[in-house]
């Protein structure tokens, strides 16, 4: 008998469709195609891992493969198993950035062009940070700060095409990059650094002129919130009504009364109405040294001469998030400003880092912001001359919240201004430029706001590739449900 079972045995694998005698090649096996990645061998860098992650919600099966950058930018590369569009989407990081999970929603996350058939791309920006506010990986130590500002733009995207090569056997066609705040950064910087590696940008909120943000902008709003004793002038517990206020002034202005600021240009708030009178409640008014606080944060800063450092100022509308940005909460949490503003001085300003020692008050307004020169080369993306982009044919989609109350919309709004007058005017910088406002939205669009809005209501890559596929500039960027 036992011959007939194993005649019944070959005849059974024989109709699976294994051939006896005809062994599988790894490759051939199910996820062998993406482990032989592991012995990639590309210049300067080596792959650190390569396996197959299964589908999941709204994301198909993929190869993930982690991979360095030489000497340390850490990169992640995410390549659809079947389906891949024959493009490439690459992703930008937030704040001084440090590590490549945590990202859901559109900003900085391989997610949505993963879930459109992209091989994606993201980095950690070239080194390990316990938070993004976190940057003493910069003390003493420009070689990481270069990568951060930009060279693991151009390294993330040499590893992903050398893997999309070795996985599909091909480059991809086309490449998209997006990214928000640091991430917006990165946008702009790749525009300029590589204006032929991208054939679509989408920019949100851009950090442009990082050292003008985190330098003379951030302490400006620091000390103007730091009593002389040390201490926090302005709290967690004024913020809604001065909120209010501001709302109640601004709100119908735009002609619309939706509790949404369409241009907080258009408006000038008088806060004399809630400031405290002698004898007054002060948990229902504003001392004048509160409204001192909130009048100076509405400007750009200045030197000692009057001299505008920084294009910037918190707008009106941005109250709902200050919170989160400029006075922390009621319940201890500090506001994130303060916190990039004391690391940003401390270890990736200057050419000899203070350290921990620093304090975003001890900012020298007339001396400091020509002690950045060094890192505004390295950081800073606010040239407004991308001819070399637009000569290429790219297309870039700016988009930012009026409500942001940390990188100001009014930096964008002039970096756009001066973005036409270089390239001749509006309606050739449209051809290939074109910047979105957006009412209410917080930086970003990490928190709702007014209605509920947030990046999960906006979607710029559905907008650009519209734009670049059917010719087809975009009226709006608010997603179709």
């Amino acid at each position: 008998m036992q011959p007939l079972i194993l005649k019944s045995t070959m005849l059974a694998l024989i109709g699976a469709g294994v051939l006896i005698g005809t062994p599988m090649l790894a490759e051939d096996r199910p996820g062998g195609k993406c482990a032989a990645l592991r012995d990639a061998v590309f210049d300067a860098g080596h792959v650190t891992s390569a396996r197959v992650i299964s589908a999941a919600g709204d994301l198909p099966a993929y190869c993930e493969v982690r991979a360095i950058a030489l000497p340390a930018i850490s990169i992640e590369v995410r390549l659809p198993i079947t389906g891949w569009n024959g493009r490439f989407y690459q992703v930008g990081c937030g704040g001084f950035c440090g590590n490549l999970g945590g990202r859901s929603g559109f900003v900085n996350a391989m997610g949505p062009g993963l879930q459109k058939g992209y091989a994606t791309a993201t980095t950690d920006s070239g080194h390990h940070g316990l938070t993004s506010v976190d940057a003493d990986w910069a003390d003493g130590n420009v070689n990481a700060e270069r990568d951060w500002g930009w060279r693991s733009i151009g390294e993330t995207n040499r590893v992903a095409q050398a893997m999309i090569q070795a996985f599909y056997g091909k480059p991809s066609d086309q490449a998209v990059f997006q990214g928000c705040s640091t991430g917006g950064r990165m946008a702009n910087m790749a525009a300029l650094r590589y204006p032929k590696m991208f054939q679509g940008i989408i920019s949100g909120a851009p950090a442009l002129n990082e050292t003008g943000l985190a330098g003379p902008g951030l302490a400006w709003q620091v000390k103007a919130n730091t009593g002389p004793d040390g201490k926090q002038i302005l709290k967690a517990d004024k913020v809604d009504l001065i909120g209010a206020e501001v709302m109640r002034q601004c709100d119908g202005v735009d002609g619309a009364e939706d509790k949404l600021i369409a241009d907080p240009r258009q408006c000038s708030v008088d806060l004399s109405k809630i400031t405290c009178n002698a004898g007054s409640e002060v948990k229902a008014c504003i001392t004048p040294k509160e409204r001192e606080v909130v009048e100076k944060w509405r400007k750009s800063p200045v030197d000692s001469s009057g001299k505008t450092l920084f294009v910037g100022g918190i707008p009106e509308g941005s109250e709902p998030f200050w919170r989160t940005w400029l006075t922390g909460n009621e319940t201890g949490a500090p506001g994130l400003n303060p916190l990039f503003a004391q690391s940003f001085g401390s270890y990736m300003a200057y050419p000899e880092d203070p350290g921990p020692a620093y304090n975003a008050t001890e900012f020298d307004f007339d001396k400091d912001p020509a002690r950045m020169e060094a890192a505004a080369e390295m950081y800073n993306a606010d040239d407004p001359d991308i001819s070399a982009f637009r000569a290429a044919g790219g297309k870039m989609i700016v988009w930012h919240g009026w409500a942001d109350a940390i990188v100001s919309p009014y930096t964008t709004v002039a970096w756009h201004k001066a973005a036409e007058k270089t390239a001749g005017g509006a309606e050739a910088l449209a051809k290939n430029v074109r910047l979105y406002m957006i009412p209410g939205l917080d930086h970003c669009g990490i928190a709702p706001g007014a209605g509920g809005i947030s990046q999960a209501n906006l979607d710029p890559l559905g907008a650009l590739e519209s734009w670049m596929q059917k010719g087809e500039a975009p009226q709006s960027l608010m997603a179709h449900n």
